[in-house]
């Protein structure tokens, strides 16, 4: 009986062993799948994503005029069960069209003014300038003759040894009663929100010149997984090292 149970255990032993390299062997390939799978999704993702935004902005550019006349004349433009035959790519070519004559417009001296005075109304009338002034302020930000995030900086406003990335948008804060601090504007990652944030003058200090807002603001976007090019690094590290002599 002994001899008999001994030798069971031993014809079974292969058998176990054998199933735990197949266990193994198994949980390698599906390593090896997911692992191929995320390796996709990272290349294919970001292209997806840009192509998604590309198409969906210009369809909706492309939509704008179509829509705009069935709504205006509903009747008169109709000719396919009450809609406009789209031609793609028309509707965004008069957009675009239609913007640059309105920028060339905007530079004639009568009809800045005209556009000056249109202005002041707009930011007096109660409800509306509320909207208005911020839209406004918003895109000149980014696009127009007072453009503020184009000064990248470093801030502390947490600990002595923790610093953020912001950029000034405002050098003079005297109207709040802090003459000597300055406003900053710390974006966050992975979203279009942020913090603003009056800290005082000593408190924030710029970064090296070859450092450009659009990288900072990249770097502070993504996480700080992307960075500065290799030229550009070298540069500011170049630029920063003399700064320190």
């Amino acid at each position: 009986m002994l001899n008999g149970k001994k030798g069971g255990n031993l014809a079974s032993k292969p058998l176990f062993m054998q199933l735990i390299r197949e266990k193994f062997r198994r949980k390698k390939i599906f390593g090896g799948l997911a692992q191929l799978f995320f390796q996709g999704v990272v290349l294919l993702a970001p292209i997806g994503v840009t192509i998604w935004v590309i198409v969906s902005l210009f369809n909706w550019v492309d939509n704008f005029l179509p829509n705009l006349l069935n709504t205006l004349f509903p009747v008169k433009f109709a000719a396919v069960n009450g809609q406009i035959p789209k031609v793609t790519g028309l509707g965004f070519v008069v957009a675009i069209t239609l913007v640059l004559v309105v920028g060339w417009l905007s530079s004639l001296f009568f009809v800045e003014r005209l556009v000056s005075i249109f202005d002041k109304v707009l930011e007096k009338t109660p409800g509306v300038k509320i909207i208005y002034s911020s839209v406004k302020d918003f895109l000149e930000a980014f696009a127009g003759n007072k453009k503020k995030f184009d000064v990248p900086v470093l801030v502390n406003v947490d600990s002595a040894d923790v610093w953020r990335i912001g950029f000034i948008t405002q050098e003079n804060t005297a109207h709040f009663g802090m003459p000597e601090s300055l406003t900053v504007y710390v974006p966050h990652s992975y979203a279009i929100s942020g913090i603003t944030y009056i800290v005082p003058a000593s408190r924030v200090k710029k970064l090296p010149k070859g450092i450009t807002a659009a990288e900072a603001m990249k770097y502070v976007v993504s996480g700080g997984v992307t960075t500065v090019d290799e030229k550009e690094e070298k540069d500011a590290k170049a630029s920063f090292d003399v700064e320190e002599k």
